[in-house]
């Protein structure tokens, strides 16, 4: 039986017509009735998903992310900085150096030093006062069997390169393996977050309270820049390997320009490298 309605669907008035032309209410109620197909039925709730536990460090990071972007006003600045100036001294020092020096050590100790530069970037906020520390006790992001963490290395300004190298490894792969001890856990006064070796050119991070700022920092990219110092007959243009780093900001302790003063200092010190030897 075919209805009246749209698309030949069935409505009340096919089934009133039906009854008074004397089919029962039964077949009346039959054809009335939806048609199941295979594709409107759903799926069993034994396979359609698998419920996991969450680990007590997921837990917590939910719980501080949520809050930090519940209440931080967080905002973003992006630098694009040029490392092939960077690359070339790692691999000079990376034949006399003990422990092999990543791009990250670089950034890391950079970052470091461009937050004394900038005091405000190196500070937590408080009801009453700002506190702003002496000293950049920096935070690094390392992926973990059971969820991010953020082991903090102390006193990253006053460390040479060599020893930000080992240092990192080392609590990194206890990290891994569930192995640091608390207080490698907190007292972190600023964040870097590197996920540049996962192929990730741009990312903006959520600020780690009670820190004010952290690092985003992306993988550095082949691209064509003008030749500045070009001279008569040379090429205006040359390619460089060019990396976007984007400082996201508690706005309650730091304010643009200062976020934008950090990052021509960061870019100073990752350009020009040899100025964090001295």
């Amino acid at each position: 039986m075919s209805g009246t309605g749209p698309n030949g669907r069935i409505i009340k008035a096919d089934i009133d017509e039906a009854l008074k032309s004397g089919v029962s209410a039964k077949a009346a109620q039959e054809v009335a009735a939806p048609v199941k197909t295979a594709s409107a039925a759903q799926p069993s709730t034994a396979t359609a998903y698998v419920d996991l536990p969450n680990s007590q460090i997921r837990k917590v990071i939910a719980e501080r992310l949520t809050f930090s972007k519940q209440n931080i006003p967080h905002y973003y600045v992006t630098v694009q900085v040029e490392v092939d100036n960077l690359m070339k001294l790692r691999a000079k020092l990376n034949n006399v150096s003990k422990s092999k020096l990543s791009v990250n050590d670089f950034v890391l100790k950079a970052a470091s030093m461009a937050a004394m530069k900038v005091p405000a970037t190196n500070s937590s906020w408080n009801t009453d006062f700002i506190r702003q520390f002496k000293n950049v006790n920096m935070c690094f992001a390392v992926q973990t069997d059971n969820g991010l963490m953020a082991p903090v290395l102390n006193n990253c300004n006053l460390k040479g390169l060599e020893q930000i190298a080992s240092e990192v490894k080392d609590i990194a792969n206890r990290a891994r393996e569930n192995k640091l001890k608390p207080e490698e856990l907190s007292g972190g006064t600023f964040t870097v977050s590197n996920l540049g070796m996962y192929g990730v050119n741009n990312f903006s991070a959520i600020v780690n309270p009670p820190q004010a700022c952290i690092l985003a920092v992306g993988g550095a990219v082949k691209t064509v820049v003008v030749n500045e110092n070009a001279k008569d007959g040379e090429n205006q243009f040359r390619v460089a390997h060019m990396m976007n780093v984007t400082l996201s900001s508690d706005h309650r302790v730091v304010d643009g320009a200062v976020a934008a003063e950090w990052g021509q200092h960061f870019k100073r010190f990752i350009e020009q490298p040899e100025m964090m030897l001295l």
